[in-house]
């Protein structure tokens, strides 16, 4: 029953996105490729909505996940300079989580982001990979709220890139920096949260360092 509240504030919250946005419950069931009867559980306090249910609602209604996730009342912690300061402190934070998790099979390593981000270096060369950047970039901020001190430094990185402030090099790697928070399949779902952000912020951390060295 302790979760009773939590759960209704939820649907409250729910409801009236809905009805600002003139979507019935159907509709979004249809958008979100989410059972109609789960969403009116979720609606009417009979269902716990799972972190995978409120990104995708989250992305649907175009909505700050950070509000749903404080809705259902899940623990949200917004501070996130001491994990972003310490990054081998994140990674262990994270591995423990990922391992509790249905993931434990996928472990998690710097090289990885790594990988990622050479590979999204090339790609933001491409007429595509910069049309990837300059409509998505704006879209997903929208979605995702202001998580974590690593926000503002992406909002300097797009302002760099899009006003084209670097040598080609410089603004590879801050296109891959960019790709990679904007594409949701990465290191770990973003609808792990919280901390499906922080490999972002990592990702963040590596191409600053990057963009030092490179000075």
């Amino acid at each position: 029953m302790a979760d009773q509240p939590k759960t209704s504030k939820l649907g409250l919250l729910l409801k009236e996105l809905l009805k600002e946005r003139s979507l019935s419950m159907r509709k979004l069931s249809e958008l979100t490729n989410i059972d109609t009867a789960t969403i009116s559980r979720i609606i009417n306090g009979k269902r716990r909505a799972n972190p995978e249910h409120l990104q995708k609602i989250a992305n649907c209604l175009e909505y700050p996940i950070t509000n749903l996730f404080v809705a259902a009342g899940f623990p949200v912690d917004q501070s996130q300079e001491q994990q972003s300061s310490d990054i081998h402190w994140s990674i262990d934070s994270i591995q423990r989580i990922l391992e509790s998790s249905e993931l434990n099979n996928k472990t998690f390593s710097i090289e990885l982001v790594e990988q990622q981000l050479a590979k999204y270096q090339q790609y933001a060369k491409t007429d595509e990979g910069k049309e990837t950047i300059l409509t998505g970039f704006k879209k997903k901020l929208r979605k995702v709220g202001s998580i974590g001190p690593f926000i503002s430094q992406l909002k300097e990185l797009f302002e760099r890139f899009r006003l084209k402030n670097g040598t080609p090099l410089e603004l590879a790697i801050i296109g891959s920096v960019l790709i990679y928070f904007i594409i949701s399949v990465d290191v770990i779902p973003d609808y792990i949260f919280p901390i499906g952000y922080v490999d972002d912020a990592i990702a963040v951390k590596l191409g600053l360092d990057l963009l030092s060295k490179n000075a």
